[in-house]
């Protein structure tokens, strides 16, 4: 991993990492990964950004705030699909980025869906894998969650079990910011994609067949009016990203 270079978004001014490889001459891809993940889990560790660059692209990675090296703030406050729109398009303008692909997973690709139409015609093409077509935190035990991390009380509820077992799986997480996340996205009901408002972009959606948001994920693609779709042979949500059949056919998209 390359060191970050920091950027300061918002009202709040939170500080972003963000990552770069290749020719900054070249043709850019941004790459934003999902809830509880990173640019190093979800891009470098499965061989996307090595694919990229190998490929003659640009690359930039983000981690997301509350996510990897960026600041984490514990005000769910500050935790909307909107804000974290609005934090991706900032990095691209300090960066004078005129025109870039945009690759993204799970909450990345919801983010994607808001991103795509803010910017228009500076997002020709883009990937959105796993994306939810709804609130998928909404059923999350914040009692249970808040318990675990005052004094580690055990968790019974099987689905908060899962999620709590995905934000542990990636070094420096930290559970506050994430619950704050969970909450910011759930109590502003913003994570609900406005399919009245579908990107008019090429897009690729790919999911994993076994991911319980496929139908979803195919509802979205259905009202995006230059959509494809790819199911992942053998992929749940959480190890479609190391899908090779993924990248590739990733790949051949955004050639064109």
């Amino acid at each position: 991993m390359p060191d970050p270079q920091r950027v300061e978004v918002g009202e709040d001014g939170v500080a972003l990492a963000r990552y770069s490889w290749g020719d900054p001459e070249a043709p850019t891809v941004v790459l934003v990964h999902g809830f509880a993940s990173s640019t190093r889990d979800t891009w470098v560790l499965t061989g996307w950004v090595r694919m990229l660059e190998r490929e003659g692209y640009r690359v930039l990675g983000i981690d997301l705030r509350g996510h990897g090296r960026s600041q984490k703030p514990h005000d769910s406050a500050g935790y909307t699909v909107r804000t974290m729109a609005s934090d991706v398009e900032a990095v691209l303008d300090t960066f004078l980025i005129d025109e870039a692909y945009y690759v993204g997973y799970s909450l990345g690709a919801r983010i994607g869906w808001e991103v795509l139409q803010d910017l228009g015609d500076r997002i020709p093409r883009a990937v959105l894998g796993g994306v939810p077509d709804g609130i998928p935190l909404e059923h999350l035990d914040v009692a249970q969650v808040r318990r675990y991390i005052a004094d580690g009380t055990p968790v019974t509820d099987a689905r908060t079990g899962r999620y709590l077992e995905l934000t542990e799986r990636v070094p420096g997480n930290d559970l506050e910011a994430l619950l704050a996340l969970a909450l910011g996205l759930r109590d502003s009901r913003s994570i609900d994609p406005d399919q009245a408002h579908a990107p008019q972009q090429p897009v690729l959606f790919a999911t994993g067949e076994q991911d319980a948001v496929i139908a979803g994920s195919r509802s979205l693609a259905a009202a995006a009016p230059q959509s494809s779709f790819l199911e992942i042979a053998g992929r749940h949500h959480f190890n479609a990203p190391g899908s090779r059949q993924f990248r590739q056919a990733a790949l051949e998209f955004l050639r064109g």
